[in-house]
């Protein structure tokens, strides 16, 4: 078992990314193009990574590292170690079992060797009631190998009665709750599946001769990949060398994509329902502007994922855009493990004020959210010292007061800043001229739903800003979480 600090040792004050899945089938080398489908992820997760291939003649094979792609699947000895024209891979960033010092046992892509054949499989979700699920299996006689509740899906598969595997895969997912996008492979198929609401994302693409699947279009650019379509939520696709057969084995329900992948988790260059990410985010900013407008002489984003919106702010509102904030590009893993002096320093390692700039200004800081408001309390002081005449937050997502449940490694409710103040409160919390978050229906419009939410039933998961949960998190409420109440 070996530790891993976290992206930036001081700063949990972001809601961490799940995970991305990333295969490919009929293509020569695929452990290759599985490795830069998963470095075109890597802000998904960057805990660890995996890739398991088929070959004819050497079976299957696996390979499992701490750490970034690039630091671990571009060296010639780990490639060669990985032949095959079928592979699947898994970026990882611990939601479910141990966080903050992984075993190598739980980094995906999970193997199980069935009486029909061997299958691999890499899940971006979470399944909500994993630990049900688990103690029932364990009481059955199955062993667990990791603390991943990902890993309850092949020990389904192991017991299923079923005569193959996409098949004995389609009744293991009845069992599941939760959300699970997931990519997996026998000898010769790559299977795709998205849970009933379609949570997390899942796209396909053409490669030449062969096919992939991916968390997002942005890692299908990589590999030359033409995007075809996105998985349909409550759809597995069973692809061969012959093509791709299409399933739906699940009772069909109104779709409930995360909202979030917009705001903040996919990358702005990938297309997410038809629409491109960044012109989303950009969208949402001229929403911003429009509820929440402020005097000011500045509009600066929270770099990086805050940037999109602050264009949209500024073009909306006519104030000019700058870049008030420099991040520095090399802050990473790379990095020392810093004393309790360097870590004193706070955000300024990763992010520096443009001084020249800020002096005697009126300045818009425009991020993606508010979780903690650790961070943006030491953003705020900095922009001070630089001689900022005033500080106005504008959020480019309604107030975070509730925790996910579905892949995203959300702080609990007492740590949430915005479940636990007022809007006012948190603008004197965090020492700023104003604060204003965009508001659930802007956030709609941005996306593209023009008449706002819906609330009797809304077209995505928004229980992070709304409590309203479209999957009931069994494991969670038998611990003792309280749902919404009609108060709230």
């Amino acid at each position: 078992m070996r530790d891993m600090p976290p992206s930036h040792p001081f700063d949990d004050d972001k809601l961490k990314e799940e995970c991305g899945v990333f295969g490919v089938v009929g293509v020569a080398d695929a452990a290759n193009f599985v490795a830069l489908g998963m470095h075109a992820l890597q802000h998904r997760g960057q805990e660890a990574g995996g890739i398991v291939v088929h070959d004819p003649e050497h079976g299957f094979n696996s390979a499992r590292r701490f750490g970034y792609v690039r630091d671990n699947f571009t060296s010639h000895s780990v490639m060669k170690t990985l032949p095959g024209p079928i592979g699947i891979g898994h970026v990882r960033y611990s939601t479910a079992g141990s966080k903050g010092a992984t075993a190598i046992r739980d980094v995906q892509p999970f193997f199980g060797e069935f009486s029909m054949g061997g299958a691999a499989i890499a899940h971006n979700g979470n399944i909500t009631n994993a630990d049900a699920l688990r103690r029932d299996l364990i009481e059955r006689g199955s062993i667990f190998q990791s603390s991943s509740d990902s890993e309850c899906i092949i020990h389904l598969m192991a017991r299923s009665m079923q005569r193959n595997i996409p098949e004995r895969m389609k009744d293991a997912l009845r069992s599941v709750e939760g959300a699970f996008s997931v990519v997996a492979m026998t000898r010769t198929k790559l299977i795709g599946v998205r849970d009933p609401l379609g949570v997390r994302p899942l796209v396909l693409g053409k490669l030449g001769d062969g096919w992939a699947l991916s968390s997002e279009t942005c890692a299908l650019d990589i590999v030359g990949a033409e995007f075809i379509r996105e998985i349909e939520p409550g759809e597995m696709v069973v692809i061969t060398e012959n093509g791709v057969d299409s399933y739906h084995p699940f009772e069909k329900k109104p779709s409930r994509f995360c909202i979030f992948e917009h705001v903040y988790f996919s990358r702005p260059d990938s297309i997410l329902g038809g629409r491109s990410v960044y012109e989303t985010r950009r969208q949402i900013g001229v929403e911003l502007a429009r509820e929440n407008p402020v005097e000011a002489d500045l509009i600066c984003p929270v770099p990086d994922s805050g940037t999109p919106a602050a264009i949209g702010y500024s073009q909306e509102s006519g104030i000019p855009y700058a870049m008030g904030i420099i991040r520095n590009q090399y802050m990473g893993r790379t990095f020392i493990e810093p004393s309790e002096q360097i870590r004193n320093m706070g955000v300024r390692l990763k992010l520096n004020v443009n001084r020249a700039l800020i002096r005697g200004k009126r300045v818009v800081l425009v991020d993606d959210s508010v979780v903690r408001g650790t961070t943006s309390r030491k953003i705020k002081e900095m922009i001070l010292d630089a001689g900022a005449k005033e500080v106005h937050f504008r959020i480019a997502s309604p107030p975070t007061q509730w925790p996910c449940f579905y892949g995203v490694d959300t702080p609990e409710r007492e740590k949430l800043l915005a479940a636990n103040m007022t809007e006012d409160e948190m603008c004197e919390y965090l020492g700023v001229d104003s604060l204003k978050f965009i508001s659930l229906d802007g956030l709609y419009r941005a996306v593209g739903v023009a008449e706002g939410r819906d609330a009797k039933a809304p077209k995505y998961c928004d229980a992070c800003f709304s409590g309203e949960y479209p999957v009931r998190p069994a494991d969670m409420l038998a611990k003792g979480f309280a749902l919404k109440t009609v108060a709230e």
